[in-house]
This record gives structure tokens, sequence and C-alpha cells, in this order.
């Protein structure tokens, strides 16, 4: 059981990863699309809504879908001034409470009020309310499922290693003692 465990959280430390890494290379592409936006905006005094919105659009996208990957790697926003001295089985500790009690119960509320907007907006084909902006709205209220779906699962992963920490497996030359 316990190797199902921290397999399960190895494929999502996976998914998040894979995740991140395609957003990380994504990042060069977001960040020349910003300048494309300034430099026509305050140079050449023009501005097309769909540049704008691609930009807006994909920085929430890469917080959105990143966060699950930044859980992952524990550079979340978290008060380290006890945490850091914490031994292992009491970090552990904390973050299966910190899952349980924090991550999980904000991904449930999240999910259940974002779930009929995303669905309504897909169902409708919903486009952004600006004229000449993109065309897919529903993208963007999607994300927020993808988002705490990603976060959720991270959120389990954390757990199973916490648990696997604070109750390692016996070895052989013990079970046999």
């Amino acid at each position: 059981m316990r190797r199902i465990a921290l397999t399960l959280a190895s494929c999502i430390d996976a998914l998040n990863e894979g995740v991140g890494r395609v957003l990380v290379a994504a990042m060069p592409f977001v960040i020349l699309i910003a300048a494309a936006v300034v430099v026509l905006r305050y140079a050449f005094h023009v501005g097309f809504p769909w540049l704008s919105e691609a930009f807006i659009w994909l920085n929430g996208l890469t917080v959105a879908l990143g966060a699950g990957y930044v859980l992952k790697h524990e550079k979340h926003v978290r008060v380290d001034v006890l945490f850091k001295d914490f031994s292992p089985g009491g970090k552990a500790l904390v973050n299966i409470l910190g899952v349980l009690l924090l991550l999980w119960p904000a991904m449930y509320i999240l999910w259940q009020f974002a779930w009929p907007f995303a669905m309504r907006s897909i169902r409708m084909g919903e486009g952004s309310a600006t004229a000449g902006g993109l065309p897919a709205m529903y993208v963007m209220k999607t994300s927020v499922l993808v988002f705490s779906a990603l976060c959720s699962l991270q959120g389990l992963a954390l757990v199973l290693r916490s648990l696997n920490t604070l109750f390692p497996a016996r070895s052989e030359s013990a079970s046999h003692v």
C-alpha cells in the first residue's frame, strides 16, 4: 500500500512538474507579448485589444496553472518563522494539517463556485466582452477548475509523502528481529 501511495505521489509530482516546465518555457513569449503591447501603445499609439488580452490571459493562466508546480517545490507563501526549525516529523504534521484544514477546503469552495460559471461559459462559447478581444473566455474560467484540481492533487502528494515521513516503513532487517 505504501508503494502505491508513493507511486501516486510521484505521478502527481510528475504532472505538476510537466505543467510547470511548459509554463516556464512559455514565459519568454508572455514577456514578448507584454513588450509588444507597450511598444505598440506608447511608441506607435496603436492598440490591439486581442493582443492586450492575450498578455493578461496568458499571465493569468501561468499563475493559475503553475500553482501546483509552486506547491510541489514548496515555494508558496508560508510563514517559515517556526516551520524552518521543526523536525521532519513536525513539518510533515504541519503539511498534513495545512492540506486538510486549509488547502482542500479552499479548493473545494473555489471549485463549487467556479463550476457553474465555467460550464455556462463553455456552453455559451463565451468570448471577451471587449470589442476585438479574444474569443474564448471559457478557457480562463475553466482554468480556475484546473487550478483547483492541480493544487488539490499536489496537496494529496504532500499528504502521502508526509504520512510516509511520520510513519516510515520498517526495514527488512528490523522486521525479522
